[in-house]
């Protein structure tokens, strides 16, 4: 017989705004329960029976190896969210590892014995992430559970890790050893100041730790953690303006890095820990060296080079300086770089027409192995189109450039509208790789995207990433912006009285910036986690990083700074957005506060100008889950059939 409080439970009324949202025909999507759509309409079904197939593709990413059974640790997404999986062989069925209601994308198992795996995660993409170990299935907590935890490094025999932790004060991200095993040996090492802070390796011999501090995409420093007294000491000149990457032992103690000193891109080479001399090793590459692993019995580093945003994977041999480079794949991006014990090398790559995958490469050979082979839909990805490199001078003679997707003309002729998906950072960069969705937009509505990389984006050497840095500089990048909207309005199979604007994160500020500078060029804005007042974001965002954005952006608590701050911000200039805007906001975001979009919104609200506001309440900085993404996705479709395709 069934309870008398269950019966009770089912004569509850309904929430009001779900009873609303049930209550809707079935001509329309139901919207998501942790989404909050405000001045936006309903989503017609019809929409999200169109795009079906491209809303079910997705991306396989290589986290590392099991030292024993040599099977693959990858994400992906079968449900709302990725997890981890187990790939027992090439093309093998990838066996679910974690079944968490938030996503997991980091894990890692222990080196030598592979009998503990550890996973961190957070909560609604607060980004305050937690560490844990995979035990029967489930996982057991080894940080605090409070403060933000980041999973650092494995010891050569697994015996130990390192973390960092803002557990002592909620802003500084202190070094952290634990036995995994163990959770109650958690112990701080080091109690530093700041929010850049990792441990990077340790040394062969466990006595001591390479530690890495990074204060801006400019400069970098190194230290020596001597793990029994807790002393840092710095390694070489920490005056001089440089970025280190990377920072890893070989077994014979060498300490291997990245590092732009004395060059324009980050070179792979050797630091000296005794005097910080870096000394370039291989062959004198002519863009960025951008990630490396060392072979287990260090006969060989593979390492990635970012050629104008395409990837290439070479296998140095540090005794000979000989290289070889991976010729078995297609034009592409290569990440997620990870040698197995026996060789192995394992990466993630992903293309145009290729959703992100995990491969092997055999050291010997150079044969590459497919490990996966994403689902995307049902759809034949090699019809995908492959974008084109623009390339424009700005308004003070630099060149930029950026990647163009044109729509199949045999199928959409004449002018096609456009819209320009400006990237985060700011110091990131667009690359070519797989569009998901946004395949949609060229494939079946024929509408162009393009990807600039304005000045501040990386890839393209330290003196053109610094050319954004601060407050008195930061709307060159806008001006940026104008000379790609210029240039490409001459372009003959674009629709210049068709174009529109998008950006998440620093390309989110870009886009409000656009929309205030570029009212009579831009038909509509799509906003996302962005930036709407310099001054209120840098005294909002979260403690641990607040130092490192004021590197980039300027420091608020200077006056002349502050004022320079509310001169650019957007928030300043509302009045000269007169286009339709929609913003989207994850509500625990920690790095662009909600209160952000919050104010943007309510100000065009009130000159009387349109403004849609999504709202993610268990998203952070971007949403996460698919249900959510999808719906942002068939809104944002909405926006743009309204405003820009008319």
């Amino acid at each position: 017989m069934r309870s008398l409080a269950f019966l009770a439970a089912l004569t509850l009324p309904l929430d009001p705004a779900l009873a609303q949202e049930a209550a809707k025909p079935a001509n329309v999507v139901p919207r998501p329960a942790a989404l909050i759509a405000d001045g936006m309409p309903d989503i017609p079904a019809e929409i999200a029976a169109a795009t079906r197939p491209y809303m079910e593709n997705r991306g396989a990413n290589f986290l590392g190896w099991n030292p024993v059974d040599k099977s693959m640790l990858i994400a992906t997404r079968f449900g709302n969210t990725s997890q981890v999986h187990r790939v027992a062989m090439p093309m093998g069925a990838r066996k679910q590892v974690t079944f968490e209601e938030e996503p997991v994308g980091t894990a890692a198992w222990s080196p030598k014995t592979g009998d503990l795996m550890l996973v961190q995660k957070d909560i609604g993409g607060n980004e305050f992430y937690q560490i844990y170990a995979m035990k029967d299935g489930r996982l057991d907590l080894l940080t605090d559970g409070k403060s933000r935890n980041g999973l650092n490094a494995w010891s050569r025999d697994g015996s130990l890790v390192g973390f960092t932790s803002t557990r002592r004060n909620g802003r500084d991200s202190d070094l952290y050893l634990i036995d995994p095993r163990d959770p109650k040996s958690s112990r701080m090492v080091a109690q530093v100041e700041g929010g850049g802070w990792a441990m990077l390796d340790f040394a062969p011999d466990k006595s001591w730790a390479l530690v890495g501090k990074y204060s801006s995409v400019q400069k970098s420093d190194f230290f020596r953690l001597d793990l029994a007294t807790g002393k840092l000491t710095p390694i070489g000149d920490h005056a001089k303006m440089v970025s280190h990457g990377g920072g890893q032992f070989a077994p014979d103690g060498t300490i291997w890095i990245t590092s732009d000193e004395g060059a324009e891109f980050e070179r792979l080479g050797t630091l000296d820990p005794a005097t910080g001399a870096f000394t370039p090793r291989g062959p004198a590459e002519k863009w960025e060296v951008s990630g490396f692993d060392i072979a287990d019995d260090g006969s060989f580093i593979a390492y990635t080079v970012n050629e104008a945003g395409m990837s290439k994977l070479r296998l140095l041999d540090p005794k000979t300086g000989a290289v070889r480079t991976v010729d078995g794949l297609p034009a592409g991006i290569i990440g997620g770089v990870d040698i197995a014990p026996w060789g192995e090398v394992g990466i993630t790559f992903t293309s145009a027409r290729s959703a992100a995958d995990a491969f092997s490469v055999d050291p010997r050979t150079l044969k590459v192995t497919r490990w996966t082979e994403s689902e995307t839909g049902g759809l034949d990805v090699t019809k995908n189109v492959e974008p084109e490199l623009v390339k424009v001078k700005s308004f003070d003679g630099l060149e930029v450039s950026g990647f163009l997707y044109r729509p199949d003309p045999a199928k959409f002729p004449g002018k096609r509208p456009m819209i320009m998906n400006v990237h985060g950072g700011p110091e990131g960069q667009s690359r070519p790789g797989f569009m998901g969705r946004n395949n949609y937009l060229m494939n079946e509505l024929g509408i162009a995207v393009f990807f600039p990389n304005v000045r501040g984006s990386t890839g393209y050497g330290k003196t053109f990433v610094s050319l954004d840095n601060g407050p008195f500089k930061r709307e060159d990048s806008v001006r940026d912006m104008g000379a790609f909207l210029d240039h490409l309005a001459k372009d003959k199979t674009l629709d210049a009285a068709r174009f529109g604007l998008t950006g998440g994160s620093y390309g989110g500020y870009m886009c409000y910036a656009a929309a205030t500078h570029y009212a009579d060029k831009l038909r509509a804005n799509l906003c996302v986690v962005a930036i709407s007042n310099f001054v209120t974001f840098l005294e909002n965002t979260q403690d641990y990083r607040r130092d490192l954005r004021r590197v980039e952006y300027g420091d608020e608590r200077v006056p002349e700074q502050r004022a320079k701050l509310t001169e650019i911000s957007p928030l300043t200039r509302v009045g000269d957005i007169r286009k339709p805007l929609f913003v989207v906001t994850g509500a625990n975001d920690p790095r662009v506060p909600a209160s952000e979009a919050d104010q943007i919104v309510a100000a065009v609200r009130k000159n009387g100008g349109t403004a849609w506001h999504l709202v993610g309440t268990n998203e952070g900085h971007g949403f996460a889950k698919k249900e959510n993404a999808d719906y942002n996705f068939w809104a944002s479709l909405v926006f743009w059939q309204k405003y820009l395709l008319n």
